[in-house]
This record gives structure tokens, sequence and C-alpha cells, in this order.
């Protein structure tokens, strides 16, 4: 596979680099060809629709519920116990109380999951029962993603949907962690400690190579669901995501406007600052 022979051949380059460091460079190709999109570039604008928002809500609760319910059950795994870090990084209660902001009390039966986060929830599972040392890679690209920029991105979500007292942003609060910078360092340290054999060091760098790529997936998925249905005339997720109708009969506007969804998701899962 092209994606392994990339990895092994950047890992044997910096053997002697810490585990942090070798995830950063191994997918720096992803991250880049994210970064440099021009969707990325339209969110750096500013501009995200509250349909979007929804949307990405939904599928980072999928994606938490299945990450957190795994480093929770892995919490005394070698490789787990380092970086697990629940009073300070936990999302899946902020991404409820957000969820319930827009959708109401009955939000679990009203929210939408796209196929691609379903199979990125499945992995997460997966790995959990099979390979706990994997979940390292997931926990950093999203964790610390998050954290490097979700002040930034809290306050463009707030203009942009004119959003009072935070209210529907608790995604992008994290009160346990009082200094992001010297949090990252410390969470970067217990990951370095980890102790892991050449063979399992170079499948978490696999994994977590794969984790950017699922996230891209991801995203994709939701853009073109919100692109595809909602062009179509879909009245039941228009309904849901609460999108007038002139919105969807507007065809052309419409793809400009879903397009800049990918920016904000490619954006949550890892302005690297790491």
């Amino acid at each position: 596979m092209e994606t392994e022979r990339k990895t092994k051949t950047a890992a044997e380059q910096m053997t002697d680099r810490d585990l942090s460091e070798q995830i950063k460079m191994v997918t720096k190709e992803s991250h880049v060809r994210a970064e440099n999109t021009e969707l990325m570039l339209s969110y750096q604008r500013g501009q995200v629709t509250l349909a979007q928002y929804k949307l990405l809500l939904c599928s980072l609760y999928e994606i938490y519920q299945a990450l957190e319910e795994e480093l929770d059950r892995n919490c005394d795994h070698p490789a787990v116990a380092p970086i697990y870090f629940p009073a300070e990084l936990a999302r899946l209660e902020p991404i409820e109380k957000d969820l319930e902001h827009f959708y109401g009390q009955d939000w679990r039966e009203r929210i939408v999951i796209p196929a691609a986060t379903k199979r990125y929830s499945h992995r997460l599972r997966q790995i959990g029962k099979e390979n706990p040392e994997f979940l390292v890679a997931h926990a950093y690209t999203r964790y610390l993603g998050d954290l490097s920029g979700g002040q930034v991105l809290g306050r463009i979500t707030q203009k942009s949907l004119g959003l009072k007292n935070g209210e529907g942003l608790s995604f992008f609060s994290f009160p346990g962690v009082s200094s992001p910078n010297l949090f990252k360092q410390l969470y970067r340290s217990r990951m370095n400690s980890i102790e892991l054999t050449e063979e399992e060091r170079n499948s978490v760098l696999e994994e977590a190579v794969r984790a950017f790529e699922f996230n891209i997936q991801v995203f994709d998925d939701l853009q073109k669901m919100l692109n595809s249905k909602l062009t179509n005339g879909d009245s039941t997720l228009a309904k849901t995501l609460q999108i007038p109708s002139s919105m969807i009969s507007a065809a052309p506007l419409l793809r400009m406007v879903v397009g800049l969804f990918v920016a904000l998701a490619t954006v949550s899962m890892g302005i690297y600052a790491f």
C-alpha cells in the first residue's frame, strides 16, 4: 500500500525522534493537502452556516462517542493510560449540550449521521478491541487539533451564526485546560513516554495517517449529503437542519455555500499548532 510505504520511509528517516514529532511528520502531506484547498481559505474568511455547523456536530458526536468509550474501556492499557485525560479533554458531553441547544431534548432521534462517519466510528471501536495502542493516534489527531484551533473556531462560529452567551459553542470550550500550550506540552511528553516496539510504533504512525484520511472522508461525505439531498429538495433533511426552502431552491448558491463546510470541518480536525 502506498500510504504504508510512505509512512515506513518517513519513520526510518527519524527513528530517534519522539512519537509526537513522527506523527506530525508522517501526516504532513495529508495536512497540507487539506489546508491548501480553496474551501479552507473560504472558511478563513469567516463564512459558516447553521446547517453546516449542526451537521458537523452530528458527526463529531458519533466520532467522540466511539473514541471516548474506547479510551474509557482501555484506560489502564499501557499505551492509553499516559494520554488519558477525560477531565481535561472529553468532548462528548459538550457536544451533547450543543446538540440539545439546536435540536431540543429529543436530539438523539433527530440527528443525521452520514455513512463515512459511521465507518470512522466502526474503526475506532474495532481498534479499541483489537489494538488499543492505535487509539493514541486518533486521540492525538482529534484532541490536540480541536484544542489548538478551538478558540479561533469558536469566535468565528459565534460571529458567523450570531450565537450569544456561548450557547451552542460548548464543543470549542476546554474549561479543564487553563493553558492550552502548556497542556499540549504535557500531552506530548506523556505520549512520547509510551513504550512501543518498532513494529507497534510503525503501526501507530500508519494509523495516524489513516485517522487523518478518515476525517477528510467524513467531511467530504457531509458536503455531498448537503449538496445532493438539499439541491434535490430533501425536505426531511432540510427540516432537521432548519434550512429555508428558498435556500434549497437556490442550487448554485447552495453549492457554493456548502463547500465552505468542509473547510470548517477540516480546520476543526486539526490546526497543527502542535
